[in-house]
C-alpha cells in the first residue's frame, strides 16, 4: 500500500477482463471501453474544432484581416460547427452515459454490446470521412452545419467536401443511434435487484431522457442526409420549393432535440457533483425525473421557431410551446439550488465547474426564449446575437458540464487522480475566457454584425468587440492546454484513487477505480438498492448506529 494525501491506497489498480493491446480495445464488447473509445475519440475532436475556432477568431479580431480566404473560412466555420455538434458534444453525451449508465444501475454489461462496438466504429469511421474532405482538392464542406438547400446541391457546391460530409453525417448519426438505444435498453431491462426505476440516479435518468430523444429524432437526420445526398445526383429538386422547405422541417426536427441531447447528460452530472460536494441528498429527486421527461417530450414540438424567417412555420404554435420550457427548466434549476443551499460545500475542482453551469447555461436558456420570440427573431435572426446564445448554451453551459463530469468520474475511470490546482487554473481561465469571448458577441449582434462573416470593414464600428472576443478565445486555448497538461501529468506521475475518492452516493463508487471487467465482483458487490443514493444510505446508516451505540 501507499499513501496519497493520508488515504491508503492500492499500488496499482488491476485491468482485469481483455487484454490491453490495440486489438483488445478496438474489439472490445467491454461497456467501459466502447465508452472510453467514444469519450476520448470526442475530447480529439473537440482539440480539432477548438483549432479551427481559434484561426477564425484570429481573422475576425480586427478589420479586413486576411489570416484565411473566404472560401477556406466558410470551410473553417462548417466543420468547427459540425464537429462539435455530431462529433463532439452529442457523442460525449452518449459515450457517458455508456459508461456509466451500467455502473449506476448495477449491470454488468450493456444490453447487446457488438451492436454498440458497431455504433462507434460507424461514429469514429464517419467523422474521418467528414474530415477528410480538407484532403480533397476542392477543400472540406462549406456550407454550415445544417447543410441548407440549395446550397449543399452539386450545382452550387460541385466538390467533394460536401459529399463527403453527408456520407460522414448518415454515418454518424446511425451510429450514435444504436449506441443510444442499446444504453436505453440496458437503463430499462437491465437493472440490478433493488433499482426500480424511481431509484436510478439522476445522471442515468437524464441519459434515458436524452436517448429517447435520440431514438425520436436522428431517423430524420437520416432522412434529411438522403434528401441532401438525391440532390448531388439530382440538383433539379431543389428548383421546387418544397423539398428546400421540406429538408429544414426534417432538419430541424432533428435539430433542436439535439440541442438538449447535448446538455441533458451535463445537467444530470451537474446534479450529481452538487449533490457529493454539498454532502446530501439530491433534493426533488422525482421532480426532477418528471421534468427531464416533460423537458424531451417538449423539445420533439418547438422545433419550427428556428423557421419564423421562412413563413413556412406557424408562429403562434411554436412560440408557445418554446416558452413553456420555462417549466421543466426552472424546476431542473430550483432542485439544484435547493440541493446546495445549506449544503456543507466542498470546492473541488469539478464543484466549480459544476457550480458555474448554473448561470451561464441560465443566460444561454433565457436568451434562448428570446430567439423563440418571434418579434425579437425577426430583429435578431442571423446576427451574432445568435451566436452568442448558442456559445452559451453549449460551451459557457454545457462544456462546462462536461468537464465537471471529467474530474467528478476520472479516477472511477483511470484509477488516477487529477492534479486540483492544476483543474482549478483551467477551471478560472475557462470561466473568465467563456465570459469575455462570448459576451461581447451580444452587442456585436444588437449592433448589427452578421453572422457567418469572414471579414468586416473599419467604418461598421466591430473591431472592438471581436478584439475582445478573440483575447477570451486565446484564454479558452490556455485553459485547455491546462487541462491536457493536468492528464499528462496524471499518467506520468499517478496518484492511484480509491474506489470512492469523493464520497459520492451512486452505485458505480462502490467498485475498484478502475471497475473489473463485469463492474462488479465479489470483492466488490452491488450494494443494497433502496434510494437513489444507495451509498448515502449506507453512510447514513453507519452514522445512526454508531450514535445509537454511543447513546
Amino acid at each position: 500500500m501507499t499513501r496519497t494525501a493520508g488515504i491508503p491506497t492500492p499500488v496499482e489498480p488491476g485491468r482485469g477482463g481483455e487484454p490491453g493491446l490495440l486489438a483488445g480495445w478496438l474489439t472490445s464488447t467491454d461497456h467501459k471501453r466502447i465508452g472510453l473509445l467514444t469519450l476520448g475519440t470526442s475530447l480529439v475532436m473537440m482539440l480539432i474544432a477548438g483549432g479551427l475556432a481559434m484561426v477564425m477568431r484570429a481573422q475576425l479580431a480586427q478589420p479586413e484581416l486576411e489570416v484565411l480566404t473566404n472560401d477556406r473560412y466558410n470551410q473553417f466555420f462548417t466543420m468547427h460547427g459540425s464537429m462539435m455538434i455530431y462529433l463532439v458534444m452529442t457523442p460525449f453525451a452518449i459515450g457517458a452515459g455508456l459508461y456509466l449508465v451500467p455502473l449506476q444501475i448495477g449491470a454488468p454489461n450493456v444490453a447487446a454490446p457488438r451492436t454498440t462496438m458497431t455504433g462507434y466504429w460507424l461514429y469514429l469511421v464517419g467523422g474521418l470521412i467528414i474530415l477528410s474532405g480538407f484532403f480533397t482538392t476542392s477543400g472540406a464542406a462549406d456550407h454550415g452545419w445544417y447543410s441548407y438547400p440549395p446550397l449543399a446541391s452539386s450545382r452550387y457546391t460541385p466538390g467533394a467536401g460536401v459529399s463527403l460530409w453527408i456520407i460522414g453525417v448518415g454515418l454518424v448519426a446511425l451510429g450514435l443511434l444504436l449506441m443510444a438505444a442499446t444504453v436505453l435498453w440496458t437503463a430499462l431491462l437491465k437493472r440490478a435487484e433493488g433499482m426500480t426505476m424511481l431509484r436510478m440516479p439522476v445522471f442515468s435518468w437524464s441519459i434515458v431522457a436524452t436517448n429517447l430523444m435520440v431514438i425520436g429524432a436522428f431517423p430524420t437526420l437520416l432522412v434529411a442526409v438522403g434528401i441532401l445526398a438525391f440532390g448531388r445526383v439530382n440538383p433539379d429538386i431543389f428548383t421546387d420549393n418544397v423539398w428546400n422547405i421540406g429538408y429544414q422541417h426534417l432538419f430541424w426536427f432533428f435539430g433542436h432535440p439535439v440541442v438538449y441531447v447535448m446538455f441533458f447528460p451535463f445537467v444530470g452530472a451537474v446534479a450529481e457533483v452538487l449533490a457529493t460536494f454539498a454532502r446530501r441528498r439530491f433534493f426533488g429527486y422525482k421532480f426532477f425525473v418528471g421534468s427531464q421527461l416533460l423537458f424531451a417530450a417538449l423539445s420533439m414540438s418547438v422545433w419550427g421557431h428556428h423557421m419564423f424567417t421562412t413563413n413556412e412555420s406557424s408562429d403562434y404554435y411554436y412560440s408557445l410551446m418554446s416558452i413553456a420550457l420555462i417549466i421543466p427548466a426552472g424546476i431542473e434549476y430550483f432542485d439544484m439550488l435547493a440541493t446546495v443551499v445549506g449544503g456543507r460545500l466542498r470546492f473541488t475542482a469539478p464543484m466549480l465547474f459544476a457550480l458555474a453551469f448554473i448561470p451561464q447555461f441560465l443566460i444561454g436558456g433565457l436568451t434562448g426564449i428570446m430567439t423563440a420570440t418571434p418579434a425579437i427573431d425577426y430583429q435578431i435572426t442571423d446576427s451574432y446575437f445568435i451566436v452568442a446564445h448558442w456559445h452559451y448554451t453549449l460551451a459557457a453551459g454545457s462544456l462546462f458540464g462536461l468537464f465537471a463530469a471529467v474530474y467528478f468520474w476520472w479516477p472511477k475511470a483511470s484509477g488516477r487522480m487529477l492534479r486540483e490546482g492544476l483543474g482549478k487554473v483551467h477551471f478560472w481561465l475557462w470561466v473568465i475566457g467563456t465570459n469575455v469571448t462570448f459576451l461581447p458577441m451580444f452587442w456585436l449582434g444588437m449592433e448589427g454584425m452578421p453572422r457567418r462573416i469572414p471579414s468586416y470593414l473599419p467604418e461598421d464600428g466591430f473591431g472592438t468587440g471581436n478584439l475582445i472576443a478573440t483575447i477570451g478565445a486565446g484564454l479558452l486555448a490556455l485553459g485547455g492546454l491546462v487541462f491536457i497538461t493536468n492528464v499528462v501529468i496524471s499518467f506520468l506521475r499517478p496518484r492511484w484513487a480509491p474506489p470512492d475518492p469523493w464520497g459520492g452516493h451512486t452505485c458505480e463508487w462502490a467498485t475498484s477505480c478502475p471497475p473489473p471487467r463485469h463492474n462488479f465482483d465479489a470483492r466488490h458487490p452491488v450494494p443494497p438498492v433502496r434510494s437513489y443514493a444507495p451509498l448515502l444510505d449506507l453512510r447514513e446508516e453507519k452514522e445512526r448506529q454508531a450514535k445509537a451505540g454511543a447513546g
